[in-house]
């Protein structure tokens, strides 16, 4: 069969382009929208070796900038060492995931695509790869790859994806993992981009957690029951496994490190926190829990049947409560959605929040996202906007209306790609945070498909060194 991961809306974009002005095709751009609205993904640059994975992809940036009731986009590849040299050789050198790694680079498994997360930190954006590459910097307004981040060390410091930038001190507080021990390490950057904190933390093997959570005055690393079997890292193939006799295990420290106080909760992967914050002697952490991380393949996608079980995915709204004086674990679903990819207003990270904002993912062979769901987690009570038809989003940014006397955590836009299946095209939905039902309150054409990826961020306006002043009225 085809790979399904690279045709339709998941088939890589052949050109960068810059468009100084995107058609507006339904409603009218807020003025109140200042800023850059970027997402990163999975974008091969050479027809692959093997059978492709969708997370083997090179990393592009798809950016679209709001001021003044206009809008431009461009799109650029994340210029990776191995990018580089792929393009020296004018072939993809490296396999991926589902192939051996044996003819690759020597001491270099994979390829660090940069393609999985993207954050705004000290002036620039920094993408960063979910199995813990070097954090590439990228103008957050030409897109252009400026270098590897060194954090203020010798040689740049290895970031997994999702790093969390403190909205109040501009701390970036990152963790790394890895095969070998250490098996992780947690760290955290001054806003000037110097590291201050650097630990490594103790686990009974090599692990795979995927994201982290912070408060204002701790941080909390996963060690979850999703892990290599000995087999395959003596093999060295990427083969995983659910280990449900296992616990699922939090380990809380203090923000600049020090002790770790592990908390056991039932056995689960979790691909995406929501947030965290303290009440009192407690932690408390919203977060999407997967209770079926390796579902059974299905023979009919032949050879591509394990990647397309191991992307099924299914998760629900969760909280979970750490009591700091106790030791003991409180836990709860909140809904029985499947909805992931979540997203907040990132001006209340690490301290409590009302609302998230999560792609709603349909049964289907493929990972879709068919609408957004806005959560209330003060009630759990919830509303959808479904994109419709055949219709798919990428994960929204939410965009702070600027200069705004409305109240609210909600008082804002929501942002997502959206491309059409039948038609082969994609849109720029904008959407009032306080009203997704409504629908969007503007639509607009790109001009070349945008290929369904991972993770996006907002960036403010004013904060793009050399932009304009604030948005007229």
């Amino acid at each position: 069969m085809e790979n399904p991961y690279l045709s339709g809306i998941y088939a890589p974009t052949e050109h960068e382009i810059d468009v100084a002005a995107l058609e507006v095709i339904a409603g009218e751009i807020p003025r109140d929208l200042f800023g850059s609205y970027v997402r990163n993904g999975p974008n091969p640059r050479f027809a692959p070796r093997g059978r492709h994975h969708w997370f083997d992809g090179d990393g592009m940036l798809h950016a679209i900038r709001f001021e003044n009731g206009h809008a431009r986009y461009r799109n650029r590849y994340v210029r990776t060492a191995g990018l580089a040299r792929d393009e020296e050789e004018g072939r993809a050198v490296w396999t991926g995931l589902m192939e051996s790694v044996k003819e690759n680079p020597r001491g270099i498994p994979y390829k660090d695509t940069g393609n999985t997360d993207v954050v705004f930190h000290n002036g620039e954006l920094l993408t960063s790869w979910y199995i813990t590459g070097a954090a590439h910097r990228v103008d957050p307004d030409t897109l252009e790859t400026r270098g590897l981040a060194t954090l203020g060390r010798e040689r740049p410091v290895r970031v997994s994806a999702h790093t969390k930038v403190d909205p109040i001190t501009g701390e970036l507080v990152f963790f790394q993992y890895g095969p070998m021990p250490p098996f992780m390490r947690y760290g955290v950057a001054s806003p000037e981009g110097i590291v201050t904190t650097y630990q490594d933390i103790a686990l009974p093997g090599p692990r795979l957690p995927h994201d982290m959570a912070m408060t204002a005055n701790y941080s909390v690393l996963m060690d979850l029951p999703v892990f290599f079997s000995p087999e395959a890292l003596m093999a060295q193939k990427w083969s995983v496994g659910y280990y449900p006799e296992l616990p699922a295990r939090f380990g809380v420290l203090p923000r600049q490190g020090g002790e770790v106080k592990w908390f056991e909760a039932e056995p689960c992967y979790i691909y995406h926190v929501i947030n965290a914050w303290e009440e009192g002697e407690s932690i408390v952490m919203t977060g999407c829990r997967v209770t079926d991380p390796i579902p059974t393949p299905d023979p009919a996608h032949g050879q591509y049947a394990q990647m397309m079980a191991n992307l099924r995915v299914t998760a629900h709204l969760h909280r979970w409560r750490f009591d700091l004086k106790t030791g003991q674990t409180h836990e709860e679903p909140l809904d029985d959605q499947n909805t992931e990819f979540p997203c907040i207003d990132q001006r209340a990270l690490g301290r409590k929040n009302r609302f998230s904002y999560n792609m709603r993912i349909p049964d289907a062979p493929t990972l879709l996202f068919d609408g957004v769901v806005k959560y209330d987690l003060d009630t759990t009570a919830s509303t959808t906007l479904p994109f419709g038809g055949e219709r798919f989003g990428s994960e929204v940014a939410f965009a702070p209306a600027e200069g705004s006397a409305a109240a609210g955590e909600d008082a804002g836009y929501l942002l997502s790609f959206v491309s059409d299946r039948a038609e082969g095209t994609s849109e720029c939905w904008v959407i009032d945070a306080r009203d997704i039902e409504a629908g969007p309150v503007a639509k607009l054409r790109i001009p070349q498909r945008v290929p369904l990826g991972f993770h996006a961020t907002w960036v403010p306006g004013a904060s793009v060194p050399g932009a304009a002043g604030a948005p007229s009225a």
